[in-house]
């Protein structure tokens, strides 16, 4: 799937990832290749995406996320 991840300042990541792990309102969810659409918003807590099997966490104080058409974009703070 194509995931972007974006903040205020600037493109943290943009490209392809196998899974997506996300801080929601109501907790932790994942997002893996062909989602269904979704649109959560964001609380406190570590985005986490997978490419190639490494994993990279990112510290985010809030945000969104919108799943569609297997790309991924998530507006964090």
């Amino acid at each position: 799937m194509q995931l972007e991840i974006v903040s205020p300042e600037k493109i943290i990541y943009s490209g392809t990832a196998e899974s997506v792990t996300l801080p929601g309102l109501l907790g932790l969810f994942t997002i893996l290749d062909r989602h269904a659409p979704i649109i959560s918003a964001l609380g406190k807590g570590k985005v986490t995406y997978r490419v190639q099997g490494s994993e990279t966490e990112i510290a985010v104080e809030g945000g969104f996320a919108e799943a569609k058409k297997n790309v991924v974009s998530v507006c964090v703070d």
